[in-house]
């Protein structure tokens, strides 16, 4: 093996690693504060400790994680002021996806849209807390795509990730998962209509709910 292509497989190591801890920690699988124990992430990925500390590294510079003690990281954790003014950030970016995704959308992006909602639907009922986190991130995750334009998406993703845990939390039981996921027809509704300030205000609805129900639990 060349040493290009050990740094080019390593990189790729690094970037599923890192995929995959995003994802954990949108869906609150990793919680606010919580350890990364490296010698753990090298034997659930199978990989040495370089590309699992190249992962940590990119993702302590996102501030989604923060130096620990002993020279380790964990997951990045706010006080109610600070969540608060993040959710306020969160609601906007949110709100004006909503918007130019009811200007811009297209056949694809509504059947995106209605995939990741019918696997709300399908995990909420089944109660199956991880499979609704995943498949509500990909809900908001296809209105983020139906902007057509990925520095929204990509500023709207880091939101997401960031408050990840922290929303997480107001799923206790199989009928919360069941009324988050019903919350979903109104706002498609808003958006499929096309009308943009309907969009935006509908959306802004749907988050201001699920601030104040999570910010009850911080």
């Amino acid at each position: 093996m060349t040493i290009t292509h050990d740094k080019t497989a390593r990189g790729n190591s690094a970037q599923r690693i890192e995929a995959a801890l995003i994802e954990d920690i949108a869906a609150g699988v990793l919680k606010p504060g919580e350890r990364l124990d490296e010698v753990k992430l090298t034997e659930r990925f199978g990989v040495s400790r370089t590309p699992i500390r190249e992962a940590l590294t990119r993702l302590t510079a996102q501030a989604i994680l923060v130096p620990g003690e002993k020279r380790g990281v964990r997951v990045a954790q706010y006080s109610r002021e600070e969540l608060a003014q993040i959710f306020e950030a969160m609601h906007e970016i949110e709100s004006t996806c909503a918007r130019i995704a009811a200007q811009r959308l297209t056949l694809l992006s509504r059947a995106e849209i209605e995939k990741a909602q019918a696997a709300c639907i399908d995990a909420a009922e089944r109660g199956d807390r991880l499979g609704y986190l995943r498949a509500n991130e990909a809900f908001h995750q296809a209105i983020y795509r139906a902007t057509g334009n990925p520095y929204i998406e990509e500023i709207a993703s880091d939101f997401r990730r960031r408050t990840g845990p922290f929303r997480a939390k107001k799923f206790a039981s199989r009928a919360d998962l069941i009324a988050s996921a019903h919350s979903h027809k109104d706002l498609m509704s808003c958006i499929f209509s096309e009308d943009s300030q309907a969009a935006s205000d509908g959306m802004r609805a749907h988050m201001t709910a699920s601030f104040l129900k999570t910010i009850d639990l911080i």
